[in-house]
C-alpha cells in the first residue's frame, strides 16, 4: 500500500498528491510517469511524476478529476492508500542524458498549458540546478486553473503567464508569448511543451517556423502504460510508436498531431459514458439513502 501523506487543491477539480513510494522516487527521473490504481476493481490510470523526493521517499503526483476513474481517485484523503503504484515508467527526458557542462550551456523554454504545468516542474527543476538558463511560459483559460506557478517561479529564470480572457499575465495563447519573446530577441536552444494536444500543435508549427527544436510530451494520450493495449499508439516521423514506452515525448515538429487529436478525442467519449455511468450510480444510492 502506498499512502498519501499530503493533499492540497491546486484549482477547481484539481489535486496534489505527495504519496509514500521510496523505490519509485529513488530511481524517478525528469519526464517519466507512474501507473495508480486506487482499490482491486478500479482502473490503472497513467499519471506523469511531478516531483520526487529520495530523502523523504515520496513521489508527487497531480490528478484532474475529468472521468468516472480519476473522480473516485480524487476523493481519496490524506493518510488513505493507493492499492498500486508502479513506477518510474516510460524515457526520461533527453536532457538527462547530457552531462551537467553540456546542460549549462542550453538555453531552454518550456510551455505548458493547465494540468501541463505539473510534469514540466521537474524538468525545470532538474535543469536548474544543473546551471541551464530556463524559461517558462504557463497557460490557462482564467486565473483561477493557473497551477504551480509559485513552485515554478523560484526555480526557472523568468516565467511569464498568460490566460485567454486576461485575468492574469497577458491576455491570449501561449503562442503569443512565445512569438513575442522571439521578436523580442529572446534565442532558445529547445522549446519543451506540455499540455492540451492542441496547444502543442499549435506551438510545434510555430517553433518550426522559427527552427527550434521542440519536445512535446503526449502523455494524455497513455492508457495502459505498458505497451499492451495499444491505445497510445502515435505516427512519429512516418513510423508508428507508443507513447507509454517510446515516450511520452518526442520530436514535436515529427508528431502526426492531427492522428494523435482523433485518438484522443475516441478516449474522451468512452470516459465520458463512464462517467454518466457513475454519476448515475451515485445518483440512486443518495435517493435509496434518502428512502
Amino acid at each position: 500500500m502506498f499512502k498519501i501523506v499530503k493533499k492540497k487543491i491546486l484549482a477547481k477539480d484539481i489535486y496534489l498528491m505527495e504519496v509514500e513510494a521510496p523505490r519509485v522516487a529513488l530511481s524517478a527521473k525528469p519526464g517519466q510517469f507512474v501507473i495508480v490504481r486506487a482499490y482491486s476493481k478500479g482502473e490503472r490510470i497513467p499519471l506523469t511524476i511531478a516531483d520526487y523526493n529520495t530523502v523523504k521517499g515520496t513521489v508527487t503526483i497531480v490528478i484532474q478529476a475529468l472521468g468516472a476513474s480519476t473522480r473516485i481517485i480524487c476523493t481519496l484523503e490524506e493518510g488513505d492508500s493507493f492499492l498500486d503504484f508502479a513506477g518510474p515508467l516510460g524515457q526520461p527526458s533527453e536532457f538527462t542524458h547530457l552531462s551537467v557542462e553540456d546542460i549549462a550551456k542550453h538555453r531552454f523554454l518550456f510551455i505548458a498549458g493547465g494540468v501541463g504545468a505539473a510534469p514540466i516542474y521537474p524538468q525545470v527543476k532538474f535543469l536548474n540546478k544543473c546551471g541551464a538558463s530556463v524559461d517558462v511560459v504557463l497557460g490557462a483559460r482564467t486565473s483561477e486553473l493557473l497551477i504551480l506557478s509559485d513552485e515554478i517561479g523560484v526555480v526557472s529564470d523568468n516565467l511569464y503567464i498568460s490566460t485567454n480572457d486576461g485575468s492574469a499575465g497577458y491576455s491570449g495563447l501561449v503562442t503569443d508569448v512565445l512569438i513575442q519573446l522571439v521578436s523580442d530577441g529572446k534565442k532558445y536552444d529547445y522549446v519543451i511543451t506540455v499540455g492540451p494536444m492542441m496547444m502543442m500543435k499549435s506551438v510545434a508549427d510555430c517553433t518550426k517556423r522559427y527552427g527550434i527544436p521542440t519536445i512535446a510530451s503526449l502523455n494524455t494520450l497513455m492508457v495502459d502504460g505498458t505497451g499492451m493495449c495499444g491505445a497510445c499508439r502515435v505516427t512519429v516521423d512516418g513510423k508508428t510508436v507508443f507513447t507509454c514506452v517510446d515516450g511520452p515525448e518526442f520530436d514535436a515538429h515529427k508528431v502526426d498531431f492531427d492522428e494523435a487529436i482523433r485518438r484522443l478525442n475516441m478516449y474522451r467519449t468512452e470516459e465520458g459514458l463512464k462517467l454518466r455511468a457513475l454519476e448515475h450510480k451515485n445518483h440512486i444510492c443518495k435517493i435509496g439513502r434518502t428512502a
